[in-house]
Formats: C-alpha cells, sequence, structure tokens
C-alpha cells in the first residue's frame, strides 16, 4: 500500500490513524518540543473524546492514511470472504494475539479485515479469550467505520453486510 503524501490533509478531511480509527483533521497546531519547533495535525477521533497530536513529519511513518476509496470496498469483503487463505493454526492465545495487534497497528484495512475474518471463524473452532473477543470486535468496528465512510452509508447497514459476509 503507498503512502499518501501527507501535504494533501487539510482542516475537516477525514483520516484514518492506526489502530484508533477514523478522525477529522480539526486542525494544524506548533508546540515547542525539545526547544524545537514542530507542526501537529490535530486528529479528533470519531464517537470518542480522544485527540491524537500526529507529528505531520512523520504522519506518513505513524501510518496517517485517507479513507480508503469505496472501489476498494469489493476487495476488502474479497478478504472477509477467502476461506483458503485462514490461518486457523495451532498458537497459543497469546501468540495469535500480538499478531493480530501488529496487524491491526498497522492501519491497513486489508490487514484489519484479514483479523476480523480469522478471530470471527477461530471463535467456532474455540472459545476466544477475553483479549480475543475484544480485538474481534475492535476489528469489527474500525472495518464498520471506515466502510461507512467510504460507502456513504449507515453504520448499522454495513455491519449487517459484515456479519452476512462472515455467516456465508
Amino acid at each position: 500500500m503507498s503512502k499518501v503524501s501527507v501535504e494533501s490533509f487539510k482542516e475537516g478531511e477525514l483520516a484514518v490513524y492506526p489502530a484508533h480509527g477514523v478522525g477529522q483533521i480539526m486542525g494544524v497546531e506548533c508546540r515547542e518540543i525539545s526547544g524545537q519547533n514542530k507542526s501537529f495535525y490535530m486528529l479528533k477521533i470519531l464517537d470518542t473524546e480522544a485527540t491524537i497530536m500526529v507529528p505531520i513529519d512523520s504522519a506518513a511513518t505513524v501510518g496517517l492514511r485517507k479513507i480508503v476509496k469505496r472501489s476498494m470496498v469489493p476487495k476488502i469483503y474479497a478478504v472477509l470472504k477467502n476461506r483458503n487463505d485462514t490461518i486457523l493454526d495451532n498458537q497459543t492465545w497469546n501468540r495469535r494475539y500480538r499478531d493480530y495487534t501488529d496487524k491491526i497497528k498497522s492501519g491497513c484495512v486489508m490487514e484489519i479485515a484479514r483479523v476480523m475474518r480469522d478471530l470471527y471463524l477461530l471463535k467456532f473452532d474455540k472459545e476466544l479469550s477475553f483479549g480475543e473477543r475484544r480485538m474481534l470486535d475492535t476489528a469489527k468496528g474500525l472495518l464498520v467505520k471506515e466502510i461507512s465512510i467510504a460507502k456513504n452509508s449507515k453504520e448499522e447497514k454495513i455491519e449487517e453486510e459484515l456479519i452476512r459476509i462472515m455467516q456465508d
């Protein structure tokens, strides 16, 4: 996945911050850090009280990106439907948890879809740990929010679509 030129983020624009989800660029602020002036995007994460300061000069490095385009949604759905790519291995739950955490932190929507798919399928084989259940909810929430914006659709409708795909 190519990195987006961060200069293209403007006030009011929506962006995705890895592991936190969709936020709105509230503006740019300058702060003095260790004697140096740095510019930060002020990113208000939607549906939360969280505001994250993202250094403009490392926004691409931390994974700040634009919302996926509507044309990507079928590809995301294809990942969810692809049962051949599923790794239902015998790793311990904490090893799986670390792997899935890394995928969610990557901010890559395709990796997040893989986490949701794998955990959703795994829960039919064995009981998920508390952390895995929370991670499944996180992955689903991140996908629902971003896809609903990409498709300009209600979150409830997208959640129903995702569940329907996973139950097929």
